[in-house]
């Protein structure tokens, strides 16, 4: 079992920054892939930011040159840096992983975060 946990989310005035964490806990061996997505009121579940083992990236064309995600490996821990933070980037925001290996073998599944709240203020 692989359990999520997300933190540093919270209230920031539009132009201001953030940066989230997550902690991936359980018996795991190694994570292949590690992700953000986000959920506005009346909206549906978006992809933010992933990052693979090997540190390859790809990001949501609306927080390009203003977001970045990066990982510790050996801490099995995902960051996102939200910089220029607008009022639109306000969502819980999830943190994901794919791919992963446990102790008992590969999981084909995907487990998520119980998401942490990111609101900006106009």
């Amino acid at each position: 079992q692989v359990q999520l946990v997300e933190s540093g989310g919270g209230l920031v005035q539009a132009g201001g920054s953030l940066r989230l964490s997550c902690v991936a806990s359980g018996s795991i061996f190694r994570i292949n892939v590690m992700g953000w997505y986000r959920q506005a009121p009346g909206k549906q579940r978006e992809l933010v930011a992933r990052i693979a083992r090997d540190g390859g990236t790809n990001y949501a064309d609306s927080v390009k040159e203003r977001f970045t995600i990066s990982r510790d490996n050996a801490k099995n821990t995902v960051f996102l840096q939200m910089s220029s933070l607008k009022p639109e980037d306000t969502a819980v925001y999830y943190c994901n992983v794919a791919g992963v290996v446990t102790v008992t073998g590969y999981s084909g599944m995907d487990y998520w975060g119980k998401g942490t709240l990111v609101t900006v203020s106009s």
